[in-house]
C-alpha cells in the first residue's frame, strides 16, 4: 500500500474536514447563505492574516490578485519599482510591462533577497517612484526577505508598499498593517489549506484612495473597485468559486483554533529541522536568507534532482518540486504549508535518506532524522 503524501510548495494537503464540507449539498451563491459565508470568511481571513484592512476575496489564484493589485494601483504616470529575486518577482514586473506601466525592474540574484538598504537606494536615486512590489517569500528559490524593514522605507517615503505573500501568510509572521504593506496579496493553496482557486488581497486605506481615483486602464474581471463594493454587502461582482469560499471558513477555524503565532512556531520548526537534516546528510542549503514556507536543497553530486524526486513518488507517493528555470535540475524543494506537522516532516526526511541512500548517495542513515528530531524537541 502506498499512500500519496503532498510536499509541494502549493498545492498543499488540504484537512479532510475542509474537503468534506465542501461536498455537502449547496445553495445558489446570490443568497444569503453565500453572503453568510463570505462574512464570515472575511472576518477570520482579517484576523489569520493580521489586519484590519479591507480584504478583498478574488475567485482565481494568487496571481490573479497580484495582476489585480498591480493594476488598480498604477494609474497612469505613476512609476513601480518590481524587486525580483526569482521566477515570481519576474512575474509581476511581467504583468505591470504587459499592461503598459511604467516599471523599473530590479534583478536580484536568485537565492538572495532584496533588502530595505536596496530599495532605500533606489527610491533616494528615483523620486519618481510611487509604488515597490516584493515578494515575502520566493518559493522558485525558497527566500524569504525582512517585509517589515521595507515597509518601514517605503512607509518613511511615502511610496504604496505591494507585496507577494503567497507562501508567507499563515506561514511566516506576518503583520502588514504594522509593517506599513499597503497590499498584501495571498492565495487559497498554499498555508490556507484549500484546493486552489481563490486569491486574497489585504488593501489599506491609502492604497484605496489610488485604486478608486485611477482613471486609466482598468482590469474588468479583476477590478478591485468593483469587488470593493460588492464586499461591502458580503458578495462577489462575478461567479465566485463558493464551494471554495465554504471551505474557506472551515480551514480559517483550523488555523485559528491553533493560533496563528503557533502555526508561525509550527512552521519555522518544521522547515529548521528539515534544513538541519538536510546538512547531517550532506546536501547544501539553496538560500541564503531561507524561507520557512518551503526549503531549497541542492542534490548530492552525482543524483539527478529527476531521479530523486521520482523515487521519492514511487517508492513512498510523496510529490515534491524541483527547481524552475535556471534552478531546474539544481535544487528540489519541500513544503512545509498546509496540513502536515512535525511528525510528517520526519517521514519526508527518512524517505528522502532512503532515496538517496538507494541512488548511491554515502551518508550515516539516520542522521537527518536525528537532526531534524533535536529541532523538534527544543520546540516542546
Amino acid at each position: 500500500m502506498k499512500k500519496f503524501r503532498l510536499f509541494t510548495p502549493g498545492p498543499c494537503a488540504v484537512p479532510e474536514e475542509v474537503l468534506i464540507e465542501m461536498a455537502r449539498p449547496f445553495h445558489h451563491h446570490r443568497t444569503d447563505w453565500f453572503k453568510g459565508y463570505m462574512k464570515q470568511a472575511t472576518e477570520k481571513l482579517k484576523q489569520v492574516l493580521c489586519t484590519k484592512n479591507d480584504v478583498i476575496i478574488i475567485t482565481g489564484s494568487g496571481t490573479a490578485a497580484a495582476e489585480a493589485g498591480i493594476v488598480g494601483c498604477n494609474p497612469p504616470g505613476s512609476k513601480l519599482l518590481t524587486m525580483e529575486a526569482g521566477k515570481f518577482g519576474e512575474r509581476w514586473g511581467e504583468i505591470a510591462q504587459q499592461y503598459g506601466i511604467n516599471v523599473i525592474r530590479q534583478k536580484v540574484e536568485w537565492g538572495t533577497a532584496p533588502t530595505a538598504e536596496m530599495v532605500a537606494d533606489f527610491l533616494k536615486k528615483d523620486p519618481a517612484i510611487t509604488a515597490v512590489m516584493v515578494v515575502h517569500s520566493e518559493t522558485s528559490t525558497a527566500t524569504a526577505c525582512d517585509l517589515k524593514a521595507i515597509g518601514k522605507v517605503t512607509s518613511g517615503a511615502g511610496k504604496l508598499l505591494l507585496a507577494d505573500c503567497i507562501t508567507s501568510a499563515g506561514a511566516l509572521p506576518l503583520k502588514p498593517d504594522e509593517w506599513g504593506v499597503d497590499v498584501a496579496i495571498t492565495g487559497a493553496q498554499k498555508s490556507l489549506m484549500l484546493p486552489p482557486g481563490l486569491g486574497f488581497l489585504a488593501v489599506s486605506d491609502r492604497a484605496w484612495g489610488v485604486i478608486e481615483n485611477n482613471k486609466g486602464q482598468h482590469a474588468y474581471y479583476l477590478n478591485l473597485t468593483k469587488a470593493r463594493k460588492m464586499a461591502k454587502e458580503n458578495d462577489t461582482p462575478f461567479t465566485p468559486a463558493h464551494l471554495l469560499i465554504r471551505g474557506l471558513v472551515k480551514a480559517l477555524e483550523i488555523l485559528l483554533e491553533e493560533g496563528i503565532e503557533n502555526v508561525w512556531k509550527r512552521v519555522a520548526a518544521m522547515a529548521a529541522g528539515t534544513r538541519a537534516a538536510g546538512e547531517a546528510i550532506g546536501l547544501k542549503v539553496f538560500s541564503k536568507s531561507p524561507s520557512d514556507s518551503v526549503t531549497a536543497l541542492c542534490p548530492p553530486a552525482g543524483i539527478a534532482v529527476k531521479d530523486l524526486r521520482n523515487e521519492l513518488e514511487k517508492r513512498y507517493g510523496i510529490e515534491s518540486a524541483g527547481g524552475q528555470d535556471q534552478l531546474k535540475g539544481k535544487i528540489f524543494r519541500i513544503g512545509h504549508m498546509g496540513y502536515i506537522d512535525d511528525m510528517d516532516t520526519l517521514l519526508a526526511i527518512g524517505a528522502l535518506e532512503q532515496c538517496l541512500y538507494k541512488l548511491g548517495h554515502k551518508f550515516n542513515i539516520g542522521a537527518g532524522v536525528t537532526a531534524a528530531q533535536k529541532v523538534f524537541a527544543e520546540r516542546l
